[in-house]
C-alpha cells in the first residue's frame, strides 16, 4: 500500500474484489495528507483510473499540487473453496454476466492514449 511518485502526481494501485467493482463499496486510501475514503461506482471496470485533484506534490515553483491518480485493478483469487466455486458457476451463464463492452467501455489501450494525450 504505497505511493509512488510521477512528476508531481502520486499514484496508487487500488486493488478490489470482483464484488466491490460489481456493487460498489467505499474503500480507503493513503493519500500525500493521510487516509481518505472513496466510493467505488457500481460496475466499475478494471484499469478505470480515479483522479483525486491537487491530492499530489507540490510544484517546484509551489504554486500548485499535482493530481493523485487511482489505478483501479480487479483482484482476481487464486484459490476458490468448493462453495466459492458453485457460486460462480451459477453466475457463469447469468445474461449480465457475458461481456457486452459498449462505447463508455474502452479498452486499456485507447485509456492510456487518452490520458498520455488527452
Amino acid at each position: 500500500e504505497s505511493l509512488r511518485r510521477e512528476g508531481n502526481d502520486a499514484i496508487f494501485d487500488l486493488y478490489v474484489s470482483f464484488p466491490q467493482a460489481a456493487l460498489g463499496d467505499e474503500v480507503e486510501i493513503p493519500t500525500l495528507d493521510g487516509k481518505v475514503k472513496i466510493k467505488v461506482e457500481s460496475g466499475t471496470q478494471g484499469g478505470k483510473v480515479l483522479r483525486l485533484r491537487g491530492k499530489g506534490f507540490p510544484d517546484i515553483n509551489g504554486y500548485q499540487k499535482g493530481d493523485q491518480l487511482i489505478y483501479v485493478n480487479i483482484w482476481t483469487p487464486k484459490k476458490l473453496s468448493n462453495e466459492e466455486k458453485t457460486l460462480l458457476k451459477q453466475l457463469l451463464n447469468a445474461e449480465n454476466f457475458h461481456p457486452k463492452p459498449d462505447a463508455t467501455d474502452k479498452s486499456f489501450f485507447d485509456r492510456m492514449k487518452e490520458f498520455f494525450h488527452g
